[in-house]
Formats: structure tokens, C-alpha cells, sequence
């Protein structure tokens, strides 16, 4: 996704319309905070103190968050080892973001079939059940944080800003 194509949610939208149209607004801006980074831009470990903080590192634990939160935790069924928290840099980025995008459209179909106030099928043991309506907003939170280091990252390689 090269071009914007981003739309905010309408300010009259109702409650689901308002946190699945800003969790995509979040989602479909990590292309665009990809697009024109080279593979070897995407391994490049610019903080030292978090060598898995890198552009392709950031894209791959976002494919495991949306996948944990949503096939895992919400939907109970296996998404891989619960330690794995993505931080893989090792693939092309393409594919990375092609990942991504599908594994977003996995979470869309899931949200879409069931309401808000039902409760994840899985949780720790000594953690709460949370509602559907509590992990989405969580996704706002996690994807924006980690957009935020998306655009540090990318002003790092290549001076851009924005988007």
C-alpha cells in the first residue's frame, strides 16, 4: 500500500464502527511506514540497548500480536508458542508486511463475527477473561505505540517523516 488510502471513522460512527475503524486506520499505516525501505534497512539494528528493535523486528511482532490476541486468547485455538512475540527480522520485508496485512484480515473476519462484550475463550492462569471490546482497544494501544517507533526508525534510515 503505497498511497494513503487511510480513513478515519466518521464522528458520528457507534461504538464498533469507532474502535475497528481506528484500529485499521492504525494497521494500514504500517505499509506506508514501510514503503521504499530496502530488506537490508529493515534488519538494520539502530539501538543498541534493543537489537530487536529494527523496522522488519517491529513488523513481525505485530503479526504476532494481532495473532495472539485474536486466534489465541480471544478465540482460544493454537497460535503458535506463547512465548513467540514475533521480533523476527529475518524475512524480506514485502513479505513481512504481505503477513501482516493478511493476519489483520484474519482479526477483521474473527471481529466481525462476534460482539463486543464477548469474553476470550483463553486466559493465563491468575489473569482475568477480558472481552473482545478490551483486547481491540488494547490493539489500538500496542499498534500505535509501536507505530510511534516505526517513524523513529524510518527518520533514522532514510530521514522521512510523516505518514
Amino acid at each position: 500500500m503505497q498511497n494513503d488510502q487511510r480513513l478515519r471513522p466518521a464522528s458520528s460512527a457507534d461504538e464498533r464502527a469507532m474502535i475497528t475503524g481506528w484500529l485499521d486506520w492504525q494497521r494500514q499505516t504500517v505499509p506506508l511506514k514501510c514503503a521504499g525501505l530496502t530488506d537490508e534497512q529493515a534488519r538494520r539494528r539502530l539501538l543498541p540497548t534493543s537489537p530487536e528493535m529494527t523496522v522488519g523486528g517491529l513488523v513481525s511482532h505485530l503479526i504476532a500480536v494481532e495473532r495472539h490476541w485474536l486466534v489465541g486468547s480471544f478465540l482460544g485455538e493454537p497460535a503458535g508458542p506463547l512465548d513467540d512475540d514475533g521480533w523476527v527480522d529475518d524475512e524480506p520485508l514485502d513479505s513481512l508486511v504481505d503477513r501482516y496485512l493478511r493476519q489483520c484480515e484474519v482479526s477483521r473476519r474473527i471481529v466481525a463475527a462476534h460482539q463486543l462484550d464477548e469474553l476470550e475463550r483463553y486466559a493465563p492462569e491468575g489473569m482475568p477473561v477480558l472481552s473482545l471490546r478490551w483486547i481491540l482497544q488494547h490493539l489500538i494501544e500496542e499498534t500505535a505505540r509501536h507505530l510511534g517507533h516505526l517513524d523513529i526508525l524510518a527518520e533514522l534510515l532514510d530521514g522521512r517523516r510523516g505518514a
